[in-house]
């Protein structure tokens, strides 16, 4: 199914303009959107003066949409993952760019199309694969062992009782719509009008990190952002949930020199590569009105940081 360009322009991005505003662009310099999505930020982006868009999306479906609502001459639109936009920029002679902004996460649009099985908010196949392709949500909850199931709910989802959602989910297989697992999991763990969030959420979300392997992206598309930005150039991440906020506040603070220092219990480790990132911005959140527009944003958390003119960090330097 197409996205007319009209559904698509209604979706606002989260935190546009603190994103805008962290990305500090000066007039006709290059820039990358690593989620395009509706093309909310690379719109932003040109509206502050950028020259150039480099625009990042795994779905072709946001890619096809996206060349009708964005300039030609300005936004140069790539279905790939952003977690490999070093090795693309560099391919097509594009590196180094004066910002990266990434917006990780399922988009409104993603979740507003029922065919694609990302919310339960509405009944579709249980598919919730960004790049559709790859398994879907349904081959992965009947063919997985209920340990499986278990980790992913639990490591994903911070589900405390993920054990007793896979037993459900095992019991009722096979599985083949939202409806039927938001239906299992809240008789699983228990649901009744007026909750302030619905027990389906998290192991919603546990199961779409887990086919997307979002979290091996986000990290991937941190180191990438690093070797693709000149010095001086800004990075501006948003997260709207603790695991994605966790990995961006280690890379920032383990790139900038800021990592704990050693105690009598934990002697200091021998000095590291140099800091490749300064101005490590404290975190911004949504406003109570953009809240209120927009309860999606509620959770977003925006952290932002400037790229030093030190040599990217090897893969084996990354601490964890």
């Amino acid at each position: 199914m197409s996205v007319s360009p009209t559904s698509v322009q209604a979706h606002v991005p989260v935190l546009v303009d603190e994103v805008v505003a962290a990305l500090a662009i000066v007039p006709g310099e290059t820039l990358v959107d690593g989620t395009f999505g509706a093309g909310g930020y690379t719109r932003a982006m040109l509206g502050a003066g950028a020259g150039r868009v480099i625009a990042f999306d795994r779905d072709r479906q946001a890619i096809a949409a996206g060349r009708s609502l964005v300039p030609e001459d300005k936004v140069t639109l790539i279905e790939d993952r952003f977690g490999g936009m070093d090795r693309v920029l560099d391919e097509r002679g594009l590196a180094p760019v004066d910002g990266v902004a990434l917006d990780i996460g399922v988009s409104s649009m993603q979740l507003d199309q029922a065919e694609r099985g990302f919310s339960f908010g509405q009944d579709g196949p249980l598919d919730m694969r960004m790049s559709q392709a790859g398994e879907t949500a349904a081959e992965f909850l009947n063919s997985a062992d209920e340990t499986e199931i278990a980790r992913v709910v639990r490591d994903y989802g911070e589900e405390p009782r993920a054990r007793a959602v896979a037993r459900a989910i095992v019991a009722a297989r096979p599985l083949t719509r939202t409806a039927e697992l938001a239906a299992v999991i809240r008789k699983a763990l228990g649901h009744h009008p007026g909750m302030k969030t619905d027990p389906a959420t998290r192991t919603f979300q546990a199961i779409r990190i887990h086919l997307n392997a979002e979290l091996d992206e986000l990290e991937q598309g941190l180191r990438a952002a690093e070797r693709v930005l000149r010095p001086g150039g800004r990075l501006a991440v948003v997260t709207f949930h603790s695991l994605e906020d966790r990995i961006v506040k280690r890379f920032l603070r383990d790139r900038s020199g800021a990592a704990p220092a050693g105690s009598r219990h934990r002697p200091d480790v021998a000095a590291g590569p140099a800091a490749t990132f300064t101005r490590v911005a404290k975190p911004v959140s949504p406003s109570a009105a953009e809240v209120l527009r927009n309860p999606r944003s509620r959770s977003a958390r925006l952290r932002s940081a400037v790229r030093t003119d030190a040599p990217a960090w090897a893969a084996l330097e990354y601490v964890q």
